[in-house]
């Protein structure tokens, strides 16, 4: 049962091969199995679950219910679910029961969703690595000794151990396709604005953006819709048509426009990386596209240009944890500073404070030009390359990843070398483009990821070019040897 896709699983549910309830509990059983090992879930809602997933029986014993209804998923734990502990991964947020549902929540709800519980994740979403969570890290089910990628790692191990068919995760810098690279599994981020961010707890506001997990890009397509659309309550959501994003699943790859950036096949990338990266190309050739060179002049600001934008961003978000509305509290605070300083200071991470500090030091007075405005001018160059680009090709790929998962502790200690693993996916937040990721070959038993970049509101073709990859290839089909 777990290692069928979301497809599989929809049709068995709407055939009543299996009914929700017997569906979900498979999966909590599965979870409580298994995850002692890896760590995937903070909160898992049993009970809730359960209840739903008999709601669900019922629409679907009706004979009209949604597609979706009745499919269990879980989401990463930046999601605010009404009445369920919501942490973003954080000692902050650990007490924090949300009033409310996030939008996207609401939408998976109306179709009926079963929600299996709350995913572990780098705090408030800051790092690569998932070693920054509040509640220990989680182990990339492939590996044991390696990260699983982040910030949304618990939801790509949760997906590659078959803990759980899909889950919906965020991307700021690369925190989908990222770890869904390292993960072995299909993960995509859409343009910016196209899901609400409504109940989403804010890292960097022009750069985050909610998205999913999944075996395949089929699995995504069918999921992307209820994702999508215009929120009122958000003020970064475009009113844009929502697309049937399984409509080109079928489309052959005949005439398709591939460009391959130079810039992205240069130091850096681990040569076993590179090789499986380009023999995916090669397949893509294979199946009627053509490939062509092109230049992302501007690519080597993309990292230093993010961590001025995200940083500040951050600070200014994080400034209204302050141990007065909600959250972590110190003890015994001496008078109101004492209560600020203490709060915040025990209440977040070595990662957050690092970010914070260089956010709201950008941000100062006689700094902001020099670092801020540049940032913002560097971005809009970035968005440039991208945007001159689409006029002669369709598609951009190349490495998801400058290499296979790396082991615990073996960057931690160098800030710099962790920010490198976002490479290759933080120009496309700076660029608000959509970007996804699907597995193209291992390394040393590990998997590799290959990153495909669409233009603005152009998932469909992206998901469309990613499953005619999935059907002349086997590497979404593997799973980790203990999770089989």
């Amino acid at each position: 049962m777990h290692n069928q896709t979301v497809a599989q699983l929809v049709k068995q549910l709407q055939s009543k091969a299996v009914s929700s309830v017997e569906l979900t509990q498979y999966y909590l059983d599965r979870i409580q199995q298994k995850d002692a090992d890896l760590n995937s879930f903070i909160t898992l809602t049993a009970e809730q679950a359960l209840a739903q997933a008999k709601a669900a029986d019922a629409r679907l014993a009706q004979g009209n219910a949604p597609t979706l209804c009745g499919l269990p998923i879980a989401h990463k734990d930046i999601f605010c679910t009404q009445g369920v502990r919501t942490s973003c991964g954080s000692k902050m947020l650990d007490n924090f029961i949300a009033p409310y549902d996030a939008t996207i929540v609401q939408n998976y709800q109306n179709q009926g969703v079963v929600s299996l519980g709350k995913t572990n994740m780098d705090e408030f979403a800051m790092g690569s690595s998932n070693e920054t969570s509040y509640y220990g890290p989680v182990k990339n089910p492939w590996a044991s000794d390696c990260v699983p990628g982040g910030s949304s790692g618990g939801s790509a191990a949760a997906v590659a151990a078959r803990l759980a068919p899909a889950a919906t995760a965020t991307d700021t810098g690369g925190s989908i396709r990222q770890p869904a690279a390292l993960c072995g599994i299909t993960g995509l981020k859409p343009t910016y604005g196209r899901a609400s961010r409504y109940g989403m707890i804010a890292f960097a506001s022009s750069l985050d953006q909610a998205g999913l997990m999944a075996q395949t890009a089929e699995d995504v397509a069918l999921l992307l819709g209820p994702l999508s659309g215009f929120d009122p309550k958000d003020s970064t959501s475009v009113d844009h048509p929502v697309d049937d994003y399984t409509r080109l699943l079928s489309k052959p790859l005949t005439g398709l426009r591939i460009g391959i950036p130079d810039e992205y096949f240069g130091e850096g990338l681990e040569a076993g990386t590179e090789k499986c990266v380009r023999e995916a190309i090669a397949e893509f050739e294979k199946l009627g596209a053509t490939i062509k060179s092109i230049k992302l002049p501007h690519t080597s600001l993309s990292v230093p240009a993010y961590y001025v934008i995200a940083p500040a961003e951050c600070s200014a978000n994080l400034s209204r944890f302050d141990g007065v509305r909600y959250g972590y509290r110190c003890e015994n605070p001496q008078d109101l500073d004492d209560l600020y300083c203490r709060s915040r200071s025990e209440g977040f991470g070595d990662e957050v404070k690092r970010r914070i500090l260089v956010g709201a030091y950008a941000l100062s007075a006689g700094y902001y030009d020099a670092y801020y405005a540049k940032a913002q001018k560097a971005r809009r160059l970035i968005k440039q390359d991208f945007v001159a680009a689409f006029h002669d090709v369709d598609l951009i790929m190349g490495p998801t990843s400058p290499n296979p998962a790396f082991e615990f502790g073996s960057k931690s200690a160098d800030p710099v070398a962790m920010y490198l693993e976002d490479i290759y996916t933080i120009a496309t937040n700076l660029a608000g483009l959509p970007g996804m990721s699907v597995p193209c070959g291992l390394v040393n038993g590990k998997p590799v990821g290959l990153q495909i970049i669409g233009n603005y509101f152009d998932e469909a073709q992206m998901l469309g070019a990613a499953h005619q990859y999935q059907q002349a290839t086997h590497f979404h089909t593997l799973a980790p040897a203990n999770y089989k």
